[in-house]
């Protein structure tokens, strides 16, 4: 059957219907292309009550894309099949530090059901303020954990969370953390919050170690909240919807973009996070850099 849509729009009205349509992903516009997902930790009290309830509302929001944090109480298998049902994909998930320096096949073993690309740790067991003994443990055991992961197609990486920028040498700890971990087998992930809160600047640490950030989680700092810190702690009711705290977004997502960023992810901790991931999608549509 012959189309009557040239004859109802013309060549160059049917062009302008087809871009029209052909619309860009929630959360991602003319500046930002993402691809953007959600850490699910954002949803954890919703989670506990309510797995299916919660992921429909993730799906509702137009996210495709996941991070997780537990399968709260679920097998992996049955929390796979519970997103698959609902057509979003998880990329990456956060596992303990002791199951990495302990037990690292059982991390490959469920990465697999959940059908993950990375694998990451999100918080370096310690007391008081980080030290370099326990740095170099952990270089030690990310190194191991990257190529043991490594053989089973998947990649390992650390979020970084601020206690790490502890002075060590001309540098930080962090920076003795990077350069000795092997970058074949450990990537990093920036939580641009724990980078700010210590008093650190995620544009110029983009820049120094550009290709080892291969994921970033976007969050926002309230106006006022105190930096210079180093403790990797602070009030939930801190993390602000994208645009409205006091991150220099847009730098900081041109920076990633050069950096070589490869996954971003929403993490918003707060009380009222399911108000705000909406907001944060709305402004990575409109953010221009």
């Amino acid at each position: 059957m012959k189309s009557i849509l040239p004859t109802l729009f013309g060549s160059t009205g049917l062009v302008l219907l087809i871009a029209c349509t052909a619309t860009a992903a929630p959360g991602t516009g003319p500046g930002f292309k993402g691809p953007i997902g959600l850490q699910l930790y954002s949803l954890r009290d919703q989670f506990k009550k309510d797995v299916p309830g919660t992921l429909d509302e993730v799906k509702g929001w137009g996210i495709k894309y996941v991070e997780l944090a537990g399968t709260y109480g679920m097998p992996p298998e049955q929390f796979k099949a519970e997103l698959d049902k609902r057509g979003l994909v998880p990329i990456s998930a956060h596992f303990p530090y002791e199951k990495f320096r302990d037990d690292i096949e059982s991390i490959a073993t469920e990465a697999k059901a959940l059908g993950l690309k990375y694998a990451g740790c999100a918080w370096i067991s310690h007391e008081g303020d980080f030290t370099e003994k326990t740095c170099r443990e952990a270089i030690a055991v990310f190194n191991k954990a990257g190529e043991a992961l490594a053989k089973h197609g998947l990649k390992f990486f650390y979020h970084v969370h601020g206690y790490e920028f502890q002075p060590h040498g001309q540098g930080t700890l962090l920076d003795l953390l990077i350069s000795e971990t092997n970058p074949k087998y450990v990537s990093y992930e920036m939580d641009i919050f724990w980078i700010v809160h210590p008093g650190q600047d995620p544009v110029k640490l983009l820049d120094k170690y550009a290709k080892r950030w291969e994921l970033m989680h976007l969050k926002d700092m309230k106006k006022g909240t105190p930096t210079g810190l180093l403790t990797g702690h602070t009030d939930v009711t801190n993390d602000a919807a994208l645009g409205t705290g006091q991150m220099d977004l847009p730098a900081i997502l041109r920076a990633a973009k050069k950096a070589g960023v490869k996954w971003y992810f929403i993490e918003d901790e707060s009380p009222w996070s399911e108000q705000q991931i909406p907001q944060s999608l709305k402004y990575l549509e409109e953010v221009k850099f």
